[in-house]
């Protein structure tokens, strides 16, 4: 299948390793011209090199304002935006209890404000041209809360609501936003939340955690132009972890 995706100028945030290289990666290979962002430059360029993205950018999204300078820093480098792709690192594990203000907070800008500010300014263009893909990564978290996730559990399940309340208003403009929930996938965050494969093959109906490929190429079918009508969707990419519809 062809993708359409040649020549169209994505944007991934969170891209110097996991889930958000393998997408940046995905997607140059579709023939997309592909910025990348992550907060440490030697990492990023890096990643730049290995996968063909034509730029890259150091920026920390945890600070106020950072999605809306990579939104600008990308649209300079390569004229425009037609593809977003927003891809943060999840809080730190807790229980409710143990979760501080300033935990929340932090949480908060990562999370949430992070993706609303890169959108706010990348999505008036998007309108403009009458084209455009906004891919939420979020998690399997913000359907079925994961022990000691509080933070995440609870700002991942907005995202959710983020993503079908925008995908309704931007429909109509040839703009899609949807929300990927990657489950148990072989990345760091398996390894800092102290997940193994024995633990995976007990749970997950596929027996397996997933690979950074295999979500990449979810998401790389939701930005292309095969998928014009899939938009407001939540899709897992989960072995069958999910219950839930």
């Amino acid at each position: 299948m062809d993708f359409g995706l040649a020549g169209k100028r994505a944007l991934v945030l969170g891209a110097s390793a996991g889930l958000g290289r393998a997408v940046a990666e995905a997607l140059v290979r579709e023939g997309a011209r592909v910025a990348i962002v992550s907060r440490d430059l030697a990492r990023i360029e890096a990643t730049r090199e290995a996968i063909g993205a034509e730029v890259a950018f150091a920026l920390d999204l945890d600070a106020p304002g950072a999605g809306r300078n990579a939104v600008e820093l990308a649209t300079g480098a390569l004229g425009g935006i037609d593809i977003v792709c927003l891809n943060t690192g999840g809080p730190a594990k807790a229980l409710f209890a143990d979760v501080t203000n300033e935990a929340w907070q932090s949480g908060f800008q990562s999370l949430f404000l992070s993706a609303v500010d890169t959108i706010q300014a990348a999505l008036p263009a998007m309108r403009a041209q009458k084209w455009g893909r906004i891919l939420l990564v979020t998690s399997v978290a913000a359907k079925e809360p994961m022990p000691a996730l509080t933070v995440s559990n609870a700002l991942r399940a907005g995202l959710l609501g983020l993503t079908k309340s925008l995908s309704d208003e931007v429909a109509c403009d040839g703009v899609t936003v949807n929300a990927l929930l990657p489950g148990f996938t072989r990345t760091s965050r398996m390894a800092q939340l102290g997940i193994t494969d024995a633990h995976i093959a007990a749970q997950v109906p596929a027996r397996r955690m997933g690979e950074p490929h295999e979500f990449a190429a979810l998401a790389a079918f939701l930005a292309s132009q095969p998928a014009a009508y899939i938009t407001g969707q939540a899709i897992a990419c989960d072995g069958g972890w999910l219950r839930s519809w």
